[in-house]
């Protein structure tokens, strides 16, 4: 695949940064991960809004450019030869000294990732996934609220328990907080459904407020649901009429079975995604055609 570092469409392969770049040697720097519809990036204004954020407590001097970036995300699509695709944009603090820094960050680096969206799976809309529970603990944020940041190793930690797990195939991983209360999924964060009020964990339990949880519940409150962000325990999902999972790439994914530790399983509802998990979706989707369709519209008119 051909890839963009800081801008320049370059083989992947070829595609180096210092070794004294603190992203590699201290972990600092951001991430953001999303993909495009009609070949235009969803929500990627919700994107840089975070990742900015998360730049300027972290002190790098990374200014967004929607504009830019959509216009590298089309030369990549075209570069790789992709109508749509899994993007990953990362900002790194850049090169700087061994040591802890003394000066604000004012060079990072930007790498622009693609890669071919997953094979979707349609059955699991509506047949659900399995959510399995884990030992592992989400980790306090290193900051005010946690950001997509490179320090991975609580999730990678996380994922190396869910495959010691043999009957938690396809499955997801579900991490608690320090206290016991759910915070979000390993890739993806978490809600329930019950007595027709639509449930998350809150930014207390350490999860990511992540971009599509954010859509989903203006969503929700749109269409007249009552959304509540609390400290929730496992119980508060085995007695759920409804669970499911948000993020960026598998968009809404309904939990219909729920793994103990032990392995004993919980069926959610009767098995299959609930009424207002399937409404949302279907919600989320129209809403992602239409953007796909705008899309390739401007861009024919641009053509012109």
């Amino acid at each position: 695949m051909k890839i963009d570092l800081n801008g320049n469409v370059i083989e992947e392969q070829k595609a180096v940064v210092s070794v004294y770049d603190h992203g590699f040697l201290y972990g600092m720097g951001l991430f953001e991960t999303f993909r495009t519809y009609g070949g235009r990036p969803f929500l990627l204004e919700w994107h840089l809004e975070r990742l900015a954020a998360g730049c300027r407590e972290l002190d790098i001097r990374y200014v967004p450019d929607p504009d830019g970036l959509q216009a590298r995300v089309r030369r990549l699509l075209e570069a790789n030869a992709l109508t749509d695709a899994y993007f990953r944009f990362t900002v790194t603090a850049g090169t700087d000294i061994l040591g802890l820094p003394v000066e604000p960050y004012k060079h990072p680096t930007e790498i622009l990732y693609i890669k071919s969206l997953p094979p979707i799976d349609s059955s699991v809309y509506s047949s659900g996934k399995p959510l399995q529970l884990l030992e592992s603990r989400r980790n306090s944020p290193e900051g005010t609220i946690r950001h997509k940041s490179l320090h991975y190793m609580n999730n990678i930690l996380a994922k190396q328990e869910l495959r010691r797990y043999p009957w938690a195939a396809q499955a997801e991983g579900l991490l608690l907080d320090a206290q016991g209360f759910l915070s979000e999924g390993i890739v993806s964060n978490v809600f329930f459904v019950r007595g027709g009020e639509l449930h998350t964990p809150s930014v207390e339990t350490g999860l990511l407020p992540g971009i599509t949880r954010r859509y989903v519940m203006k969503v929700a409150r749109e269409t007249g649901l009552s959304v509540s962000e609390g400290l929730y325990r496992w119980e508060d999902l085995t007695g759920a009429d409804e669970v499911f999972l948000t993020n960026s790439i598998q968009e809404i994914i309904p939990v219909t079975r729920l793994l103990d530790r032990e392995g004993k399983g919980h069926t959610v509802g009767d098995g299959t995604a609930g009424p207002v998990t399937a409404r949302l979706l279907s919600r989320y989707r129209n809403v992602c055609s239409w953007y796909g369709i705008i899309a390739e519209a401007k861009e024919e008119n641009d053509e012109r």
